[in-house]
């Protein structure tokens, strides 16, 4: 049984989520709290596996609570917030602060039984989440573009889920302006991956952002598929671009990093470098099985680094990782794989 500590100021929102979480029999809604200072008490009281938290609250913002709480008695948490596009900058912030996941509010666009799902799946995998201060990240390590390595053919492919924010920043961080370009997913909803990707530009050599349909794949560029839509890669002549479709969700996401990961096997095979990082579930296991199959460079998180050890290990246990690597070397094997693909 999860026992789940649900933190927001409006009672309507507080109701709502117990209500609704109390449909799940593997899920105990232990308490709720209207404040941080509450909440301090209820943690201490009860000692939930998970905790939600709104991030606008009065007495204290939820950001300085997660703060101080991940400093001095790191628990797992899901921020739950609106969409609105002021709250995504606010929400990225608590993910890099810690928390596991972002899930809408619900009337945030979503309907409430939406809202549950979502939020289901995210307990049950900060329930297994390994937490780590902020401090205990590997630092990023810059890496040179090897000498023989022909960018202008070469893609780099990412996947991840739970924990995927902090790993793809440590990876992005790691490349140099001209590195292959790159094509990324991390699960997460509408409106936030357009401000991930902005705050990955503003702390990365390479330039991130958001995938429009039919943007290449260059140099120096990395692009993240939108919340709500699948991206694929498709070769037009010498070049490759994605294409941002709609469609059903895969593996109960969109997007999907097997929809990627098996685009990108049918049209660049061995071009391809890809990794797939921290997350709960089997997204993405298939697909970098398919590229490796079809003569690509493949490449899964270690479960020493994860947040979550399940996409990875799925993966490993297909036989389609190639490496299994800790998440401070992966930027330097994508690289280093990329030039002994093209030697």
């Amino acid at each position: 049984m999860i026992r789940v500590l649900v933190v927001d100021d409006s009672a309507l929102v507080r109701k709502v989520l117990s209500t609704e979480l109390s449909r799940f029999d593997d899920i105990e809604v232990v308490g709720t709290a209207m404040d941080p200072y509450v909440a301090r008490e209820r943690i201490a009281e009860l000692h939930p596996d998970v905790m939600t938290l709104d991030i606008e609250m009065p007495r204290m913002d939820g950001l300085s609570f997660l703060e101080k709480l991940m400093r001095h008695f790191p628990l797992p948490v899901i921020v739950v917030s609106s969409l609105a596009p002021t709250n995504s900058q606010t929400a990225l912030r608590a993910l890099a602060l810690g928390a596991v996941d972002v899930v809408s509010k619900p009337g945030s666009g979503y309907s409430t039984p939406d809202v549950a799902g979502q939020l289901v799946r995210a307990i049950r995998a900060a329930a297994r989440a390994r937490v780590r201060r902020v401090d205990d990240l590997p630092p990023p390590v810059p890496v040179a573009i090897p000498a023989q390595l022909d960018t202008t053919l070469k893609v780099l492919a990412i996947g991840a889920s739970t924990g995927g924010t902090r790993a793809i920043e440590t990876v992005l961080r790691g490349l140099p302006a001209g590195a292959p370009g790159a094509v990324i997913v991390q699960h997460m909803p509408e409106q936030f991956t357009a401000a991930f990707a902005a705050r990955l530009d503003g702390l990365c050599a390479v330039e991130v952002r958001e995938a429009r349909d039919g943007d290449l794949v260059v140099p120096g560029l990395a692009l993240v598929a939108p919340g709500n839509y699948h991206m694929l890669l498709e070769r037009s002549g010498a070049k490759y671009l994605v294409r941002v479709r709609s469609g059903p969700p895969v593996h109960h996401q969109r997007p999907a990093v097997d929809v990627l990961f098996r685009s990108a096997a049918r049209a660049a095979g061995r071009n391809v470098v890809a990794a797939l990082l921290t997350g709960m579930g089997a997204d993405g296991a298939q697909g970098l099985l398919e590229l490796r199959r079809a003569g690509a460079a493949t490449i899964a998180q270690d479960e020493q680094s994860c947040v979550v050890f399940g996409m990875p290990r799925e993966a490993i246990a297909l036989g389609a990782a190639e490496r299994i690597l800790p998440l401070g070397e992966i930027a330097g094997a994508l690289l280093s794989a990329a030039a002994r693909k093209a030697a």
